[in-house]
């Protein structure tokens, strides 16, 4: 069985790779930038098995994305998992967001999965699993990072609409949406911010990768879940 991780050298990507190893998947997964974490990556990532290929992939181009399909192809014939899980983020006020930046947001968030997913279609199998890495933002407005609740908001809509793509071959196609999870993206969140997130959130801490990464894991499991957006915040907005 082969899947494809999107951004899987960090954080929940790399979770999701490393659960995906353990349940004999040949794994194939991308980074943009950071060299270092990849060969980490690479280095956990054999602990559990050899079966998988690590990929420098930029998704805010779209030359990168035709690489990237050009080399998924020539390694195998047949897709049984796409989790799409890269994101990107701008942190600005609306009035300050560049078109660039805010095009940026959108290639890397959205238009490269979909394109992923268009190119591959050919040999997305049979009672395959399509699962899109979403967001609490995607559901719930944020003051401060506009392009990127929007841009999962329409990785919402894009999963919902595909889901009827691939009904004759059986497919799934579901959403996870995390809250805040304990990533990279969070280390240098102040206490303040953190503290009023915690007071928002009926578990009152963040979610923990693992924890993603199960939710993606029972999808792979179950055959009937198609179409659903799965919220891992931890009871957000419960308190």
């Amino acid at each position: 069985m082969y899947a494809i991780v999107t951004g899987g050298t960090k954080g929940i990507g790399k979770q999701i790779c490393i659960d995906l190893l353990r349940k004999g998947y040949f794994v194939i997964t991308n980074y943009a930038h950071d060299d270092q974490s990849a060969e980490i990556a690479k280095t956990d990532f054999s602990k559990y098995s050899n079966q998988f290929e690590v990929i420098k992939i930029d998704q805010s181009k779209k030359s990168d994305m035709k690489s990237f399909v050009h080399f998924i192809r020539n390694k195998t014939k047949r897709i049984d998992c796409i989790i799409c899980n890269t994101g990107t983020t701008i942190k600005k006020s609306f009035d300050a967001i560049t078109n660039h930046e805010w095009e940026n947001v959108f290639m890397v968030n959205i238009n490269s999965h979909f394109y992923l997913i268009r190119d591959l279609n050919t040999i997305i199998q049979k009672k395959s699993k399509i699962i899109f890495i979403g967001s609490l933002l995607g559901k719930v407005p944020h003051a401060t990072s506009l392009a990127y609740g929007v841009s999962k908001a329409a990785m919402h809509a894009l999963a919902q609409n595909l889901v009827k793509e691939f009904s004759e071959r059986e497919a799934t196609v579901n959403i996870i949406a995390p809250g805040f999870v304990e990533t990279e993206w969070q280390k240098d969140k102040p206490s303040t911010i953190r503290n009023n997130i915690y007071n928002k959130t009926a578990l009152r801490r963040f979610a923990t990768v693992e924890e993603v990464s199960i939710a993606c894991m029972m999808l792979l499991e179950n055959d009937y879940i198609n179409g659903a957006t799965i919220s891992v915040d931890g009871g957000y907005d419960y308190r």
